[in-house]
C-alpha cells in the first residue's frame, strides 16, 4: 500500500497510479487528516484493498507542489546518529555499541517540494530512510518489529555544523531542527511492497551531481532492531517518526568540506518510494 499527503488530505495510491482521496470516497469513514490514519492504522489496512480497485486521478496529473509530508505531526520524532559505519569513519568516530539518538524538532519537518532557507553557518545534507510507526508499544521485539511498522519514506537530516560543534557538548538536535530541515515524503510506502524491506537504495545530488548512494543493508542497526531498542526505553506511539541514519558522502567528511548554498537544488530519492527536490535559498 502507498499513502500520500495531497494538498493535506489522504489519498491512497493505487497500483495503476492513480490516487483516491480516503476520507471523500469512505463518506468520511476515516479522516482527511493523514496523521489521524495511524491511529486506525489496521482498519485502514483492512478497506485499503477494495479502495485501490477503483480509479482516481492519475499520479502524474498530480503537481509536485501538491504533495505534504505524509507523517506531519508526529508526537515523537527520533533520529539516529552514525549508523553506517562508513559514515562513522567519515566523521572519524567509532562505530557506536549502541544507538546514538537525538530528535529533530517537529517544527522543522516540511514536505517533499520546495524552497529552504539556509540559516547562517554550515548546512549539511543527509539522505535518511524515514520509519512512520502504525503500532504502538513497548519492548518489540525486533523479530515482529516490522510488522508495528505503517511505512517508509524519504527524508533528510538537514544540519548546520557550526552549530552542531558549539558548546561542550554536541548541539545535535538544535542544529539539526532550523525550519525545512525535515523533509519527508513524497508518499509513504507499506513494507510489503519491498523484495527486501532490509535492502532499500538510497541517496541524493546536488545540482544534478551524485553526492550520496548507499544501501540500508549496511546500517549498523537495522529498521528491526532501532524499534526493538527504542521500545525498551520509552513507548513507541502510532505515526511517530523515525530518521534511520545516513550513509557516507556528507559534506563535513570531505575534502575539502562541502557545504549547501543558495541556488543548489537538493533531490533526494528512496527506491521504491520516490524523490523529493528542494531549492535552497
Amino acid at each position: 500500500m502507498r499513502l500520500a499527503n495531497i494538498s493535506g488530505r489522504l489519498h491512497l495510491v493505487t497500483p495503476d497510479d492513480h490516487v483516491i482521496d480516503v476520507a471523500r470516497e469512505t463518506g468520511g469513514h476515516f479522516s482527511p487528516r493523514i496523521q489521524d490514519c495511524y491511529e486506525r492504522w489496521s482498519e485502514l489496512r483492512s478497506v485499503a484493498y477494495t479502495l485501490e480497485q477503483w480509479r482516481g486521478t492519475p499520479l502524474a496529473d498530480v503537481p509536485p507542489a501538491s504533495f505534504g509530508n505524509p507523517a506531519p505531526q508526529p508526537r515523537q520524532v527520533f533520529a539516529i546518529g552514525l549508523n553506517y559505519a562508513a559514515h562513522a569513519a567519515e566523521a572519524s568516530l567509532a562505530v557506536p555499541d549502541d544507538l546514538t539518538v537525538f530528535t529533530k524538532f517537529v517544527t522543522a519537518l516540511t514536505g517533499p517540494h520546495g524552497t529552504i532557507s539556509l540559516p547562517p553557518g554550515t548546512v549539511d545534507w543527509e539522505v535518511e530512510l524515514v520509519v512512520v510507526m502504525g503500532r504502538g508499544g513497548t519492548g518489540i521485539p525486533a523479530e515482529e518489529a516490522w510488522k508495528y511498522v505503517a511505512g517508509v519514506s524519504v527524508g533528510q537530516d538537514l544540519s548546520e555544523r557550526t552549530l552542531q560543534s558549539s558548546g561542550p557538548a554536541p548541539q545535535y538536535s538544535l542544529a539539526k531542527s532550523f525550519p525545512g530541515f525535515g523533509p519527508i515524503g513524497p508518499l509513504l510506502v507499506t513494507p510489503d511492497e519491498f523484495e527486501d524491506p532490509d535492502r532499500i537504495e538510497l541517496g541524493c545530488s546536488i545540482n544534478g551531481e551524485e553526492i550520496q548512494k548507499g544501501s540500508t543493508s549496511d546500517m549498523v542497526f537495522p529498521v528491526p532492531e532501532i524499534i526493538a531498542r527504542l521500545s525498551q526505553v520509552t513507548p513507541l506511539l502510532p505515526g511517530d517518526v523515525i530518521f534511520t541514519g545516513t550513509p557516507p558522502g556528507v559534506g563535513v567528511g570531505r575534502t575539502p568540506q562541502r557545504f549547501l548554498k543558495p541556488g543548489d537544488e537538493l533531490l533526494t530519492w528512496v527506491k521504491g518510494v520516490g524523490e523529493m527536490r528542494h531549492l535552497m535559498q
